[in-house]
Formats: C-alpha cells, structure tokens, sequence
C-alpha cells in the first residue's frame, strides 16, 4: 500500500507545470504525507445549497409569468413587451461581466471576498423585485416602469448570484466534495423552480383573470359588457401578483440568511502565497482563450437557449395552443416536481458514467418528448405526461453545466499555476453568454407573436399566433439541442482527464504547503 500511494504520488507531481516544481522549491514537501482529506458537512452543504433558491425561484417566476403579465395582466402592447424582455436580458447578461470585474478587484474581508457582495445586495433586490409586479396607476410610461426595475432587480441579483456561483471554488479544496455540494445546490436550485412555480402559478391561478371575448369590438361595446366585472378581475389578479411577489421576496431573504451564516470561504494554499494581484483584463484575456472553456460554455448556450424558449413562452403556449387556461400552473409544477426527484438520479450516474455521457443521455432525452407534444392534439392527460417526462431532462440541464464548470477551472488552474483569482470571470461569463443569448430569443420570440398578430386579453388567438408558439416551444428548441451536443463532441476534459488534474492539483496544493 505504501510503495501504491508513493508512485501515485510521484505521477501527481510528473503533471504538474516545469516552472511549479523547480529545483529547491520544496521537492520534499510534494512527497510528504497529505493532509487528511476535506469533508464538507451535511450541514454546511445544505447551508451552501439553500443559496441557489433565491436566483431561481425569483428567475422561475419571471420565465414563466413575465411575459404573460405584461401582456394580459400589466396591458403592455407586445412590441413594448418584447423591448422591456430583450432589454432586460441583455442589461442582466452585461451586468454579470461587470460584477465579475467587480468582485475580482475586492479585497478579502473578514467575510471573505464573496460574501459582502451578498449581504449589501439581498435587501434592494427584494424592493425591485416586488416592484416588477406592481401595476402603476398612469398609463404613460408604464413600459418605462417595468423595464427600469426589470434591470434593476437584475442587476442586485447578479450581485448575488455571481459571486455564490463562484463560491463553489471555496468551498472545499476537494473535486468530490465539490461535485456532492454541486449536486445539493442543484437539488435546491430545482426545488426553488418548483417553489415558484408553485406560489406563482397557484396564487395567480386562483384569480379569474379576465379575458375578452371580441378584443376588436368597439370601445363602447366593451365598456358596456360586465365592464365591472372585468375591471374587479384585472385588480384581483393584480393582487395576485403582489401577493406571490410577497411571499417569493420573503423566500429569499430567509435563503440568504442561512447562506451567510452557514457558510464560509477558503482560500487555496496556493493563492495566499501570491503577492502580485493580476489585472481583470489580462485574466479575461486568458479565461477566453482557454479551450475547455469555450468549448463548454458553446454547447451549452445552444442547450440552455433551447430550454429557455420552452420556459419563456410555455404559459402562453398551454393558455392558447393547447387550450389549458387554468391548468398551465400545474402543468409547470409536474415539471419541476419530476426534475427535483430525478436530480439525485442524475448525480449518481454522472458519478458512474461520467459527464459527458451524462449530457448526451440526460439533454437529447428532450427530443422526444417536444416532437410528441408539436405532433399531438390537445389532450390535456397525454400533456401531463409529457411533462412529468421532460422534467427527467430539465434536471439534467439544470444540474451538469454548474457541475462541469468547477472541472474546467481545475484545469486552467494547472496550465495557469501562479494566476489567481479568475473564478468569478469564469461563472459570470458563463452565465453572461447565456443570459445574452436567451434575451436576443424571447425579444425575437415576442416580437414574432405581435407580427402574426397577438391580441391583448383575448379569450383566443388567431391560428398563425398558435402555431408561432408551437414552433417557439418544440422545432425551435429540437434544433438547438441538436446543435448544442453536436459541440460537446469538442469538449475534451473526460472522465480520464479529470482524475489526471485531481491528482496534478493535490501535488500542487502539497507545494505550496508551509513548511
């Protein structure tokens, strides 16, 4: 056993970049005996997990419902919609390089370096993200309203969300230990999905929220049919909003918490012993020029994009398409319940298997699932169905890009040993092309539906606005998953590779070890 763990010893180190292990830099100290092996508690990670439920149950409830409160709800007219959509994804896609240059120029605090950035934004996001959801009383500038504290509260929770997603680096030294608290997070994280989904969908569904019968009819017609009825339905499913928007704020507050008091971070041995801090540019120079970065970051853009088309316009798709008006809200939360059981599922094989197979197996099992619901006549048991199956791959989607990111920082950290600091250039990039891309496509989605003629508060659309939705949830989708696992064929950090860097980082840490 002994004459084992020194030859594995001995292969860590043949890893390793010439420049770290030159002669008199501490050769013995790579030889000597590890450190006891980090273990994260259930707790701690629980404590770290609990802090990915504020971003998606808030992002939930705007994928799912924003567009559609704007529309029937808020009254905006769909070109106005479809700017305050593109111009808020987008400012919140720019927004997550800005926080990243941010956060790489602040200093370590006695809460870390990531942790302030939490605190200081949690209280104004909720104050922004409750005034999405309030209807103001004057008619001009409205649009004007939502799309300035749609970009505010995107802005505060990018504040968040970047430096807890680059917390993942410091929380453990340790790519197991990593990958189990990655897997908590995203059981969490899909479990904030379902929570939104839920208080949105339930508190909203239980208002009768209005809808006209003959939106073209004259002025005088409409404010002589059940004008009060209608105008006490629209108030109460305002109400509504505010209410979820109450509770979900209430929700993120309590998550944000139990992050700052559970957890802490840690500094790698390695990095404390650098003095010289690195410029933001030259370390965004280098992050995009890393290979398994890019080649990540592509495939998953595709993938991602794809099931944010079916999330932004799934409510409108089941209220006009299919039919479902008061059952969209439980059609999403079959979604999510599915994808929260499957998540474990989903960590263990990717565990067994390795994660590129996990992608290829976990992503395309989508495709069948949107050709069957373009192909189907509206049957509402057949769409449950259909939706309990395909929260098996949202739970992937949802789970393998944060659980593959940590392996292709590893990897930069190897070929960059004395570069430190680049995590959040990393996670906010990552999420930057995604946002971006995602703006550009509910925009255009958006867009689209009010050039083939969507009519505000209709009972029913006409026959081009239904099949605009289809296309928008199901071909369109198909075809960016396709194109998305095609490029991970590119992607080169296997199951192989990645215990070469586990071993090469464990002699590094040992390097720089005090003696």
């Amino acid at each position: 056993m002994a004459k084992g763990e020194g030859a594995e010893s001995g292969s860590a180190a043949g890893l390793l970049p010439t420049s770290i292990l030159q002669a008199g830099e501490r050769p013995a100290q790579v030889k000597k005996e590890p450190k006891k092996k980090q273990q994260l508690s259930v707790c701690n990670k629980l404590c770290y997990a609990v802090g990915g439920a504020p971003y998606q149950v808030t992002g939930c409830a705007l994928g799912f419902f924003l567009q559609i409160y704007l529309l029937d709800v808020a009254q905006v007219d769909p070109f106005s919609a479809s700017i305050i959509l593109f111009v808020g994804r987008a400012w919140d896609a720019i927004t997550d390089p800005l926080v990243g240059f941010c956060i790489s120029k602040s200093p370590w605090t006695r809460l870390g370096r990531l942790m302030p950035w939490i605190i200081f934004s949690t209280p104004l996001a909720i104050i922004a993200y409750f005034l999405i959801w309030f209807v103001p009383d004057f008619q001009q500038g409205q649009a004007l309203w939502y799309l300035l504290f749609y970009c505010l509260f995107e802005t505060l929770v990018t504040c968040f969300h970047v430096p807890y997603s680059a917390l993942t680096m410091f929380i453990s030294t340790e790519q197991s230990e990593r990958d189990s608290a990655t897997a908590y997070r995203m059981t969490v994280e899909v479990l904030g999905t379902v929570l939104g989904t839920a208080i949105q969908g339930q508190i909203v569904g239980q208002a009768d929220t209005p809808c006209l019968q003959d939106p073209n009819a004259s002025t005088a017609t409409l404010e002589g049919a059940n004008h009060t009825h209608s105008t006490t339905s629209l108030k109460e499913t305002q109400n509504a909003y505010l209410l979820a928007a109450g509770v979900i704020a209430s929700i993120y507050v309590i998550c944000a918490i139990i992050l700052i008091l559970g957890v802490r971070e840690q500094r790698e041995p390695y990095e404390t012993q650098q003095a010289k801090p690195m410029s933001f540019f030259r370390g965004l120079r280098l992050v995009m020029t890393h290979g398994p970065y890019i080649k990540l970051i592509a495939g998953f853009l595709f993938t991602s994009l794809a099931f944010m088309l079916v999330e932004g316009n799934f409510a409108l798709f089941c209220t006009y398409t299919l039919g479902f008006r008061n059952e969209f809200q439980n059609l999403l939360l079959a979604i999510m319940l599915s994808a929260t059981v499957t998540i474990p599922i989903w960590q263990w094989f990717l565990t067994r298997f390795g994660k590129k197979m996990a992608v290829y197996i976990g992503i395309s099992s989508a495709v069948p699932f949107l050709i069957l619901v373009a192909l189907m006549e509206s049957n509402l048991i057949v769409t449950y169905v259909v939706a309990v199956a395909a929260g098996i791959s949202v739970a992937a989607a949802f789970l393998l890009p944060w659980s593959m990111l940590p392996d292709v920082i590893d990897d930069f950290h190897l070929k960059q040993p004395h570069i430190h600091g680049t995590e959040p250039i990393f996670f906010s990039f990552y999420v930057f092309f995604t946002k971006f891309a995602s703006g550009v496509s509910l925009g255009i989605s958006t867009l689209s539906l009010d050039f083939t003629g969507y009519q505000t508060r209709s009972c029913s659309q006409p026959a081009r606005v239904k099949f605009t939705l289809k296309m928008l949830v199901t071909m369109a989708p198909i075809v960016l998953i396709l194109l998305g696992l095609l490029l991970f064929k590119l992607y080169p950090i296997d199951e192989e590779k990645r215990r070469q860097n586990k071993k090469a980082l464990q002699a590094l840490r040992l390097a720089w070890q005090p003696a």
